[in-house]
């Protein structure tokens, strides 16, 4: 058929379409006249071709029209790519918000939601996909306060939305992947769909085990990036053409086209896997909120431990609090306490300063007798924040009282604040020494020493790129870095955490927030306390995550840490936008953000393969922080518009600065 020409088409059929325009003065939808050859396959979400500056292009159809605002004469659609609908009004919404949330274009987003076609899946028969058995009740929500009244809600077509903090142990009431389970049952059950996600692929493939289980085998689809572009298509279009109304996935399904959504249920919020690495550098915490604003369904967060900003949606009343009572968990959790962490024990252990104090090899030996112990070692190459070699005390910026890292110098390490730059004539704060540590230590060298002091025990070692999943029920001494911990059958009898020290000390704002995180993980593989179940760290016991673990209350920390937050000026209460590039380039975009009135950290040099680059950071309230995207996503159109010189890199409320 030969091209369609301005002459043969009515202003009558107008398609309004996405063009796959990433640059920022053209994030906006363009509208084309809609030949009569293709009006019947030109429905809202196809993908069709259209002739843009010259050249063709991809784009998504949003919506069919009559009206347009463009004055000349419309150029018309080239062709109509596939009839298949695969970008949802309800989408649309979803990834305009996003873009908008983050300074970033719909071009940028809409890849993120929509995988990339695959011919010969979309025009291949379906698989059958079965209806879900639903015969399971709940088994873990009902157990907590208000926990059953989240699922009545949702049962009855509301929206309700929670942030569960669940039990830190090797228990049914501390299954995460049950809750999850819940969440969908109960949604299926009212004829409603399901989305849930996990921040990995060791964790879906768990969730997905379980959910055979539960649901039978082919009643869902799994949504992911690592599948392949032909697996990630048939899952996608299972969901969008309404096949399936429960999928699981990692970040990549947070757009997923679930029919009739009713909940999503993310677990373990605060990993670092939800943060997307490409621009507009979304996180999917961020992005189940907004989609669960924007499309009124009800959205539950899961996790042992409890980020700042979901703390701040709690107190916003935006979510509504699940906890275990105090009592509970007393009776329920393993028991935590921190090794030599009396004055007495200190005057009778020599080594109670020591990696492996007294207290740890007392509990090996204790809980060996009944079943593997595991250790927890930080990972080797950690970036540990600097502290105070005389004090101790951690070594903060002065300007904005970030944690310091250390850079190598001709004279020793420099100290040096992420945010604001190189920290010259450092003086501790506690103390007035200058003289600076940053400890690092590697979880082989204790395997070694473990391996002497217990020589008939078998020692496992899991990190890196040998993972072990799970150890059987028998006396061992597993060593695991965090992340990589094993399950062990039946839960680990004692759990050591060595070198805490080493990830309160990492030169991150989240690092005590997230080795809470790390430690509470722990925690969940081991056995109840009245099974014996036992935890000991190794480390300061006044630090606060350190209590906070002994106190079994992530929930209090997180609320502490919401404060310091408030207090500090950062996210999530306040508004940050980073701007990253090469000198002159940032140094412009900073002069037309002037009138913003943002406070300015930087320009802070690091360096980049390419060479030295620039950062800067403006800070505002929350309540001027859609005035500092909106102002920033100006400040790249007018760069765009004038083919400006020089990448930059935008980031809004970024989760790691490096």
């Amino acid at each position: 058929m030969p091209a369609p020409t301005l002459t043969s088409v009515t202003v009558e059929r107008i398609a309004r379409v996405a063009v796959d325009m990433p640059l920022p003065h053209l994030d906006r939808f363009f509208d084309y006249a809609v030949p009569e050859a293709l009006d019947a396959e030109a429905a809202p979400g196809t993908r069709v071709r259209v002739r843009f500056a010259g050249k063709l292009r991809d784009g998504y159809v949003i919506e069919r029209t009559t009206t347009s605002t463009h004055d000349g004469t419309l150029a018309p659609l080239q062709r109509v790519v596939s009839p298949e609908k695969v970008l949802a009004p309800e989408i649309v919404r979803v990834i305009r918000a996003v873009a908008d949330h983050y300074a970033g274009s719909f071009a940028d987003v809409v890849r993120l939601a929509v995988p990339p076609r695959h011919g010969l899946t979309e025009t291949a028969d379906p698989p059958t996909y079965p209806e879900p058995t639903l015969e399971r009740e709940p088994s873990v929500l009902p157990a907590y306060p208000l926990g059953s009244d989240f699922l009545t809600a949702l049962a009855e077509g509301g929206r309700p939305r929670a942030a569960l903090a669940l039990a830190p142990v090797q228990h049914r009431l501390g299954d995460w992947i049950e809750a999850l389970i819940d969440t969908a049952l109960t949604a299926l059950r009212a004829g409603r769909g399901a989305l849930l996600l996990v921040p990995d692929a060791r964790d879906l493939a768990r969730l997905t085990a379980r959910c055979v289980e539960v649901f039978g085998r082919g009643s869902f689809v799994t949504l992911t990036a690592e599948s392949g572009p032909a697996a990630r298509y048939r899952a996608f279009l299972a969901a969008s053409r309404g096949a399936v109304k429960l999928v699981l996935g990692t970040r990549a399904a947070a757009f997923a086209p679930v029919a009739d959504l009713g909940v999503i249920a993310l677990a373990d919020d605060g990993d670092d896997s939800y943060a997307d690495p490409r621009a507009p550098y979304t996180h999917a915490r961020e992005v189940v909120a907004l989609r669960a604003a924007q499309q009124g369904c009800a959205l539950l967060y899961v996790g042992y431990a409890r980020t700042a900003e979901v703390q701040a949606l709690v107190a916003k009343r935006w979510l509504v609090n699940l906890e275990p009572p105090h009592a509970g968990r007393r009776e329920l959790c393993p028991v935590v306490r921190v090794a030599a962490d009396t004055d007495l024990a200190l005057e009778r252990d020599p080594a109670a300063r020591s990696r492996l104090p007294h207290d740890v090899f007392t509990a090996i030996r204790a809980g060996l007798a009944s079943g593997p112990v595991l250790l927890q070692v930080p990972r080797a190459g950690y970036l540990a924040a600097l502290s105070c070699a005389d004090c101790r005390a951690p070594a903060l910026c002065e300007v904005c009282r970030h944690p310091l890292a250390g850079s190598p110098g001709p004279s020793g390490v420099v100290p040096t604040c992420r945010w604001c730059g190189v920290q010259p004539g450092w003086v501790c704060a506690e103390c007035s020494g200058r003289r600076l540590k940053a400890p690092r230590v590697g979880v082989a060298r204790t395997a070694e020493e473990l391996g002497k002091a217990f020589v008939q025990t078998r020692v496992v070692q899991s990190s890196g790129d040998h993972i072990v999943s799970e150890v059987p029920d028998e006396p061992a001494i597993v060593l695991a870095t965090p992340g990589a911990e094993p399950r062990a059958v039946g839960g680990f009898a004692a759990a050591i955490l060595l070198d805490t020290a080493v990830l309160l000390g990492r030169a991150d704002l989240r690092a005590s927030e997230e080795a809470l995180r790390r430690w509470l993980a722990v925690l969940a593989l081991v056995r109840p306390a009245g099974e014996g179940g036992t935890v000991v760290a190794a480390g300061e016991a006044p630090a606060r995550a350190l209590q906070a673990l002994v106190r079994l209350d992530p929930v209090g920390f997180a609320e502490q840490e919401l404060a310091d937050r408030v207090e500090s000026g950062f996210p999530p209460a306040a508004k940050l936008v980073t701007i990253e590039g090469s000198p002159t380039p940032v140094g412009e975009a900073l002069g037309r953000l002037v009138s913003v009135g943002a406070d300015v950290w930087g320009p802070a040099e690091f360096s980049t393969p390419t060479g030295v680059a620039h950062r800067v950071t403006l800070r505002v309230p929350l309540s001027q922080g859609r005035g500092l995207v909106a102002a920033v996503r100006e400040m790249m159109a007018l760069r765009s518009a004038h083919k400006d010189d020089g990448a930059l890199r935008v980031r809004v409320d970024p989760a790691v600065v490096g």
